[in-house]
């Protein structure tokens, strides 16, 4: 677990300039996962258990108009030692001001609106080896300027410091066919992982519409391929170190709530010195609002997606195609309105080209005050080589998962 001792040296200042309340939450998460077919490699089980802490420490200093956040992680798996990681979520300082707002530190930040995927999402790296669904994010150190005038919420990002994907190890499962090593990573800025990166954002309400534009330059979150690092005796790779080029994308997002219906778009224009590309998720989620009689609100959900990058892949050193080029994905959430908050959502993501599906069920229900349980199932079938979620073919796995909040 690693961070700048600029960014600590800042905040333990802050901590002492003022008195104030302290309040400690978080959870502590046992997880098991089965798979239901064996491993494609030798070295992969067909289940494991890991077990992950992440405690929050909130430190109010001026009635919530200053504090400091302190959110540490760490994951223990019992047989990938790449899974087995720490990372720090969030510990950044804040301030908020009459007509500003100011943050330093280490954060996260999320601007997607869609269902089955974030594209405009890049100021986070994804942690990777939490879920293959890419909704784990590290925590990226930043320099955060927000303003809200009559014409809209602008946000303003100086990001010093890159923070490289994480990946599974060879006994991890999912993991691609080949042996990823996140420490060799390969950049194309000499100054490597110190880049700083630059992102603003600009946030506008027009009647039942939100709208969102957004700019990024810098370091590509996603690796744009794979270069070997590592080579047995008779010269072939056995370990390859992802690559990552400096971009330009332009993000937009647009979300509306219309009586019943919540209509949603991300779109992406993404330029580097290996490709330029523009991908789109757009769909909308219609309400059923207690459906027979009961209090259970039933949402259907409908997004289609495309990338332009559909190339398929045939050795990891060429450009990275998109997981999904031209897809279309069919949800129902079950929202049951009870006093355990349980919920189901049931989906599949079905490939319009080559009929490729993959299908996942999440569910969730607290139990008590303190504990909740998690059932996660997902399934790859039907799928093509060359394609990215060929390599997660044998490995349909079911998750359960029990957290206790504190």
């Amino acid at each position: 677990m690693r961070t700048c001792p600029f960014w600590t040296s800042l905040l333990l200042c802050c901590s002492s300039v003022t008195a104030g309340e302290l309040d400690l939450s978080g959870n502590v998460d046992i997880q098991w996962r089965g798979f239901a077919h064996n491993a494609t490699f030798p070295e992969q089980h067909n289940a494991a258990t890991s077990v992950s802490l992440e405690p929050e420490l909130y430190f109010d200093l001026d009635k919530g108009y200053e504090n400091i956040v302190f959110t540490p992680f760490y994951r223990y798996d019992q047989y990938d030692d790449k899974r087995s990681h720490g990372d720090i979520r969030e510990l950044y300082w804040q301030k908020v001001y009459d007509q500003f707002q100011l943050r330093a530190g280490i954060s996260k930040v999320y601007w997607g609106v869609t269902e089955s995927i974030h594209l405009v999402d890049i100021i986070n790296q994804t942690d990777q080896v939490e879920n293959v669904d890419g909704e784990d994010k590290l925590g990226q150190p930043m320099i955060f300027y927000s303003t809200e005038q009559d014409w809209g919420l602008l946000d303003v990002f100086v990001l010093p410091g890159f923070r490289t994907r994480t990946f599974a190890g060879i006994k991890g499962r999912p993991r691609f066919p080949f042996a990823i090593n996140g420490d060799a990573a390969i950049y194309e800025s000499a100054d490597r992982e110190h880049h700083v990166d630059y992102a603003l954002r600009l946030f506008k309400y027009l009647g039942d519409w939100e709208v969102g534009l957004s700019y990024f330059k810098g370091t590509g979150r996603e690796p744009e391929s794979y270069r070997p690092v590592s080579f047995d005796s008779g010269g072939n790779p056995t370990e390859f170190a992802p690559y990552y080029a400096q971009i330009d994308q332009l993000g937009v997002t647009v979300q509306a709530l219309i009586n019943a219906w919540t209509w949603k778009l991300e779109a992406i224009s993404r330029r580097s010195s290996v490709q330029r590309f523009n991908a789109l998720a757009a769909g909308f989620e219609y309400t059923l609002v207690g459906i027979q009689d009961s209090n259970t609100d039933l949402g259907i959900v409908i997004e289609y997606l495309y990338d332009q990058r559909d190339t398929p892949i045939s050795n990891p050193t060429l450009p990275v195609p998109a997981t999904f080029q031209n897809d279309l994905t069919t949800a129902f959430r079950f929202a049951f309105n009870d006093i355990q908050s349980s919920e189901i959502l049931i989906g599949l993501i079905t490939d319009l080209d080559n009929h490729a599906v993959a299908s996942f069920i999440e569910a969730s229900r607290r139990l008590g005050s303190s504990f909740k349980a998690e059932l996660e199932l997902r399934t790859f079938n039907n799928t093509r080589p060359g394609q990215p979620l060929d390599s997660f073919r044998n490995d349909d796995f079911i998750q359960l998962s029990l957290a206790w909040y504190f």
